[in-house]
């Protein structure tokens, strides 16, 4: 299963890069890419993380792509992990991590894994679509950056 791991790093404090990568619903606005999020079934977890359901559809190469993800947002780490539970691709997974690396520059890596789920076109498709959400993932980071220095 291929894995696209993109990290930046962004002029800006962890809190507040925190504070927008869990802003998923605002990511239509300041993200080419994202088309639409809409957040729900939120609710706090017994050790202290809170998890929700995200649905997503982001433009991927000139193709819509939908997903429903489930998401768990630990607060202490700065870390999102996020799982498809159903949507265009057979498997959609990964994390977004928020590091502190002093007081005005954080680190912020997407980590994306996933299959396509058509074997046939597997060999055709899989490069492309790396690339495609690499590119993507890039972007996404560096629109959070562009926002948090705001």
């Amino acid at each position: 299963m291929p894995v696209v791991t993109v990290s930046e790093r962004l002029h800006a404090p962890a809190e507040t890069v925190w504070e927008r990568v869990c802003d998923v619903e605002s990511y239509p606005a300041f993200m080419e890419v994202v088309i639409s999020t809409k957040v729900y079934n939120e609710k706090a977890r017994d050790d202290g993380s809170m998890e929700a359901m995200t649905d997503w559809e982001v433009l991927l190469k000139g193709s819509v792509l939908k997903w429903t993800e489930h998401e768990v947002r630990d607060h202490r780490a700065r870390r999102i992990r996020y799982t498809q539970v159903s949507g265009d691709l057979e498997v959609f997974q990964g994390y977004w991590q928020v590091v502190r690396e002093s007081d005005t520059v954080t680190r912020v890596t997407l980590e994306v894994e996933f299959e396509i789920g058509i074997a046939m076109l597997k060999p055709m498709l899989e490069p492309v679509a790396v690339r495609a959400i690499e590119r993507n993932s890039t972007d996404m980071l560096l629109a959070l950056g562009e926002r948090a220095t705001r």
